[in-house]
């Protein structure tokens, strides 16, 4: 049974950055791709980014491109997503997500993923 813990999240001006973590036990971390998820009040979760277990190959969603950035410390059991240049409609309750089944399932079936974080807010100040 995998578990996964979210910190890092905050109140952060518009401009600003913020670096979510996500801690993972309970697994073997590599056997994992991962992912964050974020849902803002009154919309459906959406997927905002991937990685694999074992590669560098990313995954982004069109609305955060070349501001978000996924990693993975593969020493830690650790997934991190730094964001830069936030904006207002990126406040939400960002969650992470693992999958033994690998990227292709975060990305496009997220009801079928296996383990979900508990969520941590991000609000982004105008």
């Amino acid at each position: 049974q995998v578990q996964l813990v979210e910190s890092g999240g905050g109140l952060v001006q518009a401009g600003g950055s913020l670096r979510l973590s996500c801690a993972a036990s309970g697994g073997t971390f590599r056997s994992y791709a991962m992912g964050w998820f974020r849902q803002a009040p009154g919309k459906e979760r959406e997927f905002v980014a991937a990685i694999p277990g074992i590669g560098t190959m990313t995954y982004y969603a069109d609305s955060v491109k070349g501001r978000f950035a996924i990693s993975r410390d593969t020493a830690k059991n650790t997934m991190y997503l730094q964001m830069n240049s936030l904006k207002p409609e990126d406040t939400a309750v960002y969650f992470c997500a693992a999958d033994s089944r690998g990227t292709m399932v975060l990305r496009t079936t997220p009801h079928q993923i296996g383990y979900w974080g508990q969520g941590t807010q991000v609000t982004v100040s105008s």
